[in-house]
C-alpha cells in the first residue's frame, strides 16, 4: 500500500504537470470531459485561494449594507405606483430563507426602516442623495464584473444612466409583475381544473418545485448578460448560472442548517448576532454570484484555463498586427459605408477576446487614429482620411513610444552597428510600402 506522502507526491505531479501536459485531443471522450472539469476546478480553487473574488465579496458585502434600505425605498416608491408593493417582502422572506426566524426578523426591520422614509418629503438634495446611493451600488456591482471579465472600458455617462434607471425603476416592475401574474394564473379556474387531470396535476406540482431554481437560474443569467460592459455569450452565462444557481440552492441548504444551531452564537453576540448572521448570508451570496460569473468567463475563454495565473503578455508584432487589423476592419466599413465597428463585433470577426480588443483600441484612440463615438454600445470610427494616412505614417505612430520609453530611449546608448540596422529595416519598409495608403489596402483587398 502507498504511503501518504507517495500520494501526495501523485497527486501533485498529475494537478502540476500531467494535467496541463496532456494533449486533450487525443484523449476518449469521458477522459476529456474529466480533464477540463478538473482543469477549471483548479483554477477557481486558484482564483479563491489567490484572487481577489473574495476581497471584491467582502467589498460589496459593506456596500449593500449602506445601499439596502435607500435601495428599497427606491423600488419601494415605483412599486407602490404600479400597485405591486406588496410584493416584495414576500421576495425577501425567500431571499434570507436560510437566516430562519432571524432572516424574518431582518426583514420587518429593514421593511420598518423603509415604511419610516418618505421620499416625497426628502427634498431635491435628500432625494438625490438618495438615488446616488443606489446608483453607487450598481456601479460598484458593475466594476467587479467587469474585474472578474478582464473589462478594461467603462461605459458612458449615458449609458450608465440609462442601464442603471432601467435596472433601479424598470427592473422590480417586470419582476413583480411577472410574479404577480404567474401567482393569479396559478389560482385561475383553468389551472386549478387542470391541476385535477393526472398526469398534469403531478407533472405541475413537479414544475412547482423546479419554478424556484429556474428563476434563480434566470436571474443569474440575466446578471452575468447584463452587467459587465462587454459582451457576454449566453451560452457561457447560462453555464454559469447553472453552476452559481446550484451551489446558492446547495448552500442555503447548509447555511439554513447553520443558522439553526447557532443559539451560541446569540448567547455571545446578543443582540448583533443577528446582523452578523445576515452579514455572513450576504458575503456567501455574493461569492457565490462571482463565482458563477468566474465560471462564465472561462466557458467563454477558455484559453484562459491555465496552470499560471499570469496573463500572457503580447509581443511587440502580435500587438502591432493586431491594432493594424482593427484599423483595417473599421477603415473597410468606412470605404464601403457598413455599419460602425463596435468591440463586439471585432471580437466576433478576429476571434480574439474583448478585453484585447480593448486594449489596442485604447492604443488607436491614444495614437489619435480612431475616436470613440457615443452609441449603444459604443462605435468606433477613423479620425482621418483613410486616403490620407499612409501605412508608413500608420506604423511610426503604433511604434511611437510613451514619455516613459521615450526617456528610456534617451538615455540608451546605442552603438553604430545596431542602429544601422534598425536603419535598413526603415528604408526596406519604406521600399514595400511604397507610399501605399489605408484606402489603397482596403481597396486592393476588395479587388482581390
Amino acid at each position: 500500500m502507498q504511503s501518504p506522502a507517495g500520494l501526495y507526491s501523485k497527486l501533485k505531479s498529475f494537478l502540476f504537470d500531467e494535467l496541463w501536459r496532456a494533449d486533450l485531443n487525443q484523449q476518449a471522450v469521458w477522459r476529456r470531459v474529466l480533464y477540463r472539469a478538473i482543469r477549471l476546478f483548479f483554477v477557481l480553487g486558484r482564483e479563491l485561494a489567490t484572487g481577489q473574488l473574495n476581497l471584491r465579496a467582502m467589498s460589496l458585502v459593506y456596500t449593500t449594507l449602506l445601499s439596502l434600505v435607500p435601495l428599497l425605498a427606491v423600488s419601494f416608491s415605483v412599486l407602490k405606483a404600479f400597485g405591486v408593493h406588496n410584493q416584495i417582502e414576500p421576495l425577501l422572506f425567500n431571499l434570507v430563507a436560510p437566516l430562519g426566524e432571524q432572516g424574518e426578523e431582518i426583514v420587518h426591520l429593514v421593511l420598518g426602516f423603509v415604511d419610516n422614509m418618505r421620499v416625497g418629503v426628502l427634498g431635491a438634495v435628500g432625494l438625490g442623495l438618495l438615488i446616488y446611493t443606489v446608483i453607487s451600488l450598481i456601479q460598484k456591482i458593475e466594476e467587479t464584473f467587469n474585474y472578474v471579465w478582464q473589462s478594461k472600458g467603462t461605459r458612458s455617462f449615458a449609458r450608465r444612466f440609462s442601464d442603471y434607471l432601467s435596472v433601479i425603476m424598470v427592473g422590480p416592475v417586470l419582476v413583480f409583475a411577472a410574479l404577480g401574474a404567474t401567482a393569479t394564473l396559478m389560482r385561475s379556474d383553468v389551472a386549478l381544473a387542470v391541476l385535477a387531470i393526472e398526469p398534469f396535476g403531478t407533472l405541475l406540482s413537479l414544475l412547482s418545485k423546479v419554478v424556484p431554481f429556474l428563476l434563480i437560474i434566470g436571474a443569474f443569467t440575466f446578471v452575468y448578460m447584463f452587467v459587465p460592459n462587454t459582451r457576454v455569450r449566453l451560452p457561457s452565462a447560462l453555464i454559469g448560472a447553472v453552476v452559481g444557481g446550484s451551489l446558492w440552492q446547495v448552500s442555503g441548504m447548509v447555511f439554513a442548517a447553520f443558522a439553526a444551531g447557532s443559539t451560541k452564537y446569540a448567547a455571545i453576540y446578543s443582540g448583533f448576532a443577528i446582523l452578523i448572521m445576515f452579514m455572513i448570508w450576504l458575503y456567501v451570496s455574493w461569492l457565490i454570484l462571482l463565482v458563477g460569473a468566474q465560471v462564465a468567463y472561462f466557458a467563454q475563454h477558455p484559453e484562459q484555463i491555465r496552470l499560471g495565473n499570469r496573463r500572457i503578455p503580447l509581443s511587440g508584432r502580435f500587438q502591432e498586427e493586431l491594432a493594424l487589423m482593427i484599423l483595417y476592419r473599421i477603415a473597410e466599413r468606412s470605404v464601403h459605408d457598413g455599419d460602425p465597428a463596435s468591440i463586439d463585433s471585432l471580437t466576433d470577426e478576429l476571434d480574439i477576446p474583448g478585453e484585447r480588443i480593448a486594449e489596442a483600441l485604447n492604443l488607436l484612440q491614444d495614437r489619435e487614429l480612431v475616436a470613440e463615438a457615443i452609441g449603444e454600445p459604443p462605435i468606433y470610427l477613423l479620425i482621418h482620411d483613410p486616403a490620407s494616412l499612409g501605412m508608413h505614417q500608420i506604423l511610426d505612430a503604433l511604434r511611437r513610444p510613451d514619455e516613459e520609453q521615450r526617456i528610456l530611449e534617451q538615455r540608451l546608448r546605442m552603438e553604430a552597428p545596431v542602429d544601422s540596422i534598425f536603419s535598413r529595416l526603415d528604408e526596406s519598409m519604406d521600399q514595400a510600402l511604397n507610399g501605399m495608403s489605408l484606402r489603397d489596402l482596403v481597396v486592393k483587398q476588395g479587388k482581390e
